[in-house]
């Protein structure tokens, strides 16, 4: 086989005489037009027959092999290329080593041979082979280590005849589909080396870019130093290398700093506004507007990129959370009915069917649906997320952190799952380890406001508000750094009313206040904000107001027991400092006789009983009723009067 690979060029040569009538070249012109067609079984059969014609060409082995990989036969083409030992380099080594004369042309078989390798470690992937695919990636580098030893009988270095002598797109490739083995494999810690080797050989290589960056599998700061670190002056002009970092640098997590968006500025002006309207470019714009919870404008945005592209790979994940959070279950029921339909082998679908019914509230179906998409694409974190979510929604804790642990271990530099195990933690009141968990998210995210909120929330819970209060401030600074003049989103109104429940804590009232009204803003139609308003007008002693804040509470939820006795005590409290009608005197005048009938109702019942026995005898008989009657109502007044004490005595003591 190595003699045949070595006469390569005289066998081609040969052949055209052996066949006079046959011209392979326009073959395999042919062949090659057929691929560019997409008519893949027509390429197949012509280059099967151009294979039998040039002898077992190597070149002519390795499109036929290409041709049983376009038609999905992958086996076969593994099987073409092994059984020839072409995905191996030892023999092409050998000759190299004993003939320098013929260096370029063993150079040549060697590439040959590569791609070879290439091939066949792709259609091994493909078919689920991942054990033989291994060991074939384990053989190649076997033997190209060897080759690094400087044999001094050549004239030139030994890197040469490595990689190094391949195309960088070729070394780039072979790379990077090894990191996908051992991905698929779950050795994510490899599988992110060899992205990041692929990367760096060819600058151009998006797919590795994308594995890292899609597959979450760098933290922000790490995807930043990756980016720092590329080669763009030694492969790119400098017109260049600005134009892939401004495409690189669309591609980062959105949520490290959500500070103004303006990547355009380093291109020139033309690139600028062509740019501005590419749908990728758009997309990357979507998924910060999301991550700043403005969901409104994130649905604008990619409605109108999928009118342009109806379906846009990157931007329907977006355009389906934004469904989600907006609650437009028709809108996202017709989407996912039109995936499935269109691409029922997609991961994606069924993630979008799965969406649906998680917004109708019905969570069986919704996990089965979702089950299925992580089923097609177990590396898909959203779909692992939005599993835990369908058990968190009926407080199944144990099983959505199950779903959120599976998500950490496929998402590693994603904050997401560890924020949710938290939120899951915190539910379980294991407030230590709902902590651990939100700390080790901020060490992710540290700019987050969400981690910083939930932070915020344990410090509360801990009873050290004066840190808590910290906490929320630098959370609702982040946010509107980044939203500028535009208004907060309603997501987070829980932020506002956190910090109003810190600032009463703190005896900040005023302040608190300013918060629950804030929060009254995004959410007019929350009783709990109601609620908390009224508490605070009752501590300041705005009982009216307290009071109207009570009534408007449970006019939105009735059987809101704390609202009920709050109002129970301020109604109390304003009885007492009522007036009993308009214009009333502020206190009861004194006078002679209620000031006697006063006297009397302190001393002993003996000596009362004798005056109105005395007043019995008396001729005006009437008037001593009258007085006895009155002494009653007085009495009366005096019980309601140390009832009130003793309700203004248990506020006190509550408060």
């Amino acid at each position: 086989m190595s003699n045949q690979s070595v006469n390569t060029d005289c066998e081609r040569m040969s052949n055209m005489f052996e066949n006079k009538n046959l011209d392979l070249d326009g073959y395999r012109k042919l062949v090659k037009g057929y691929i560019d067609l997409h008519l893949y079984s027509a390429a197949l059969f012509w280059a099967d027959k151009v294979l039998s014609l040039s002898n077992e060409n190597l070149k002519d082995v390795c499109v036929l092999a290409q041709c049983m990989y376009l038609t999905k036969q992958y086996h076969r083409a593994a099987h073409l290329i092994r059984s020839r030992g072409l995905e191996k380099v030892n023999n092409t080594h050998f000759f190299f080593y004993w003939m320098n004369a013929y260096k370029y042309i063993v150079l040549f078989l060697f590439k040959k041979n590569v791609m070879c390798h290439y091939l066949v470690v792709r259609c091994l992937l493909e078919a689920k082979e991942l054990t033989e695919a291994i060991q074939v990636i384990n053989e190649f580098e076997t033997i190209t280590n060897i080759t690094n030893i400087n044999h001094t009988e050549t004239s030139f270095d030994e890197h040469s005849i490595v990689l190094d002598d391949a195309p960088k797109n070729v070394q780039s490739a072979i790379l990077f589909i090894k990191g996908k083995v051992y991905e698929a494999m779950d050795n994510r810690a490899v599988a992110t080396d060899c992205y990041k080797q692929s990367l760096h050989c060819d600058v151009y290589s998006y797919q590795a870019f994308e594995a890292l960056v899609q597959n979450q599998m760098l933290s922000a700061a790490e995807e930043r130093e990756l980016l720092d670190s590329l080669p763009f002056n030694e492969q790119c002009k400098e017109a260049d290398a600005e134009l892939l970092k401004l495409l690189y640098e669309s591609k980062l997590k959105k949520y490290q700093a959500p500070a103004e968006y303006n990547l355009l500025v380093s291109c020139g002006a033309l690139a600028k506004d062509r740019l501005r309207h590419n749908l990728d470019m758009q997309v990357a714009e979507a998924e910060r507007l999301y991550y700043n919870c403005d969901y409104h404008q994130c649905f604008t945005l990619t409605e109108s990129i999928l009118k342009s592209d109806p379906y846009h790979s990157s931007c329907l994940p977006v355009h389906i959370a934004c469904l989600v959070e907006l609650r437009k279950t028709n809108a996202l029921f017709y989407l996912a009915h039109k995936l499935v339909d269109l691409y029922p082998d997609l991961a994606l679908s069924w993630f979008a069917v799965g969406c649906y019914y998680y917004s109708i509230g019905k969570s069986d179906p919704a996990r089965r649906y979702l089950a299925k998409a992580t089923s097609l694409d177990r590396l898909f974190g959203p779909a692992w997320l939005a599993y835990g979510h369908s058990f968190a929604v009926e407080n199944e804790h144990d099983q959505a952190m199950a779903a959120y642990f599976k998500a950490s271990q496929l998402m590693k530099g994603c904050h997401l799952p560890l924020l949710y195990i938290g939120l899951e933690c915190g539910l379980t009141n294991n407030l230590k380890l709902a902590d651990k968990f939100f700390q080790q998210a901020q060490s992710i995210a540290p700019d987050d406001p969400f981690v910083i909120h939930e932070t915020g929330v344990i410090a509360f819970y801990n009873l050290d508000f004066k840190t808590a209060e910290k906490h929320f401030k630098s959370a609702m600074k982040k946010i509107q750094s980044g939203l500028k003049d535009v208004m907060i989103p309603n997501k987070w109104e829980s932020l506002l009313n956190n910090l109003g429940h810190t600032c009463r804590k703190l005896k900040k009232y005023e302040e608190a206040l300013d918060y629950h009204q804030q929060a009254l803003v995004l959410n007019p139609l929350n009783p709990a904000t109601y609620s908390a308003i009224g508490f605070i007008h009752a501590m300041m002693g705005h009982t009216q107001e307290a009071v109207d804040a009570c009534h408007r509470a449970l006019g939105l939820r009735r059987d809101d027991t704390f609202t009920t006795t709050l109002l129970g005590f301020v109604m109390e409290q304003l009885i007492h400092e009522s007036p009993p009608f308009s214009d009333a005197a502020s206190e009861i005048p004194k006078y002679e006789y209620l000031r006697k009938s006063d006297k009397s109702l302190t001393k002993p019942a003996a000596p009362s009983e004798q005056q109105i026995e005395k007043l019995r005898v008396n001729l005006f008989s009437g008037w001593g009723e009258n007085s006895s009657k009155l002494e009653g109502d007085f009495s009366q007044v005096a019980e309601i009067s140390s009832e009130v004490e003793m309700l203004d005595s248990s506020n006190m003591k509550q408060e």
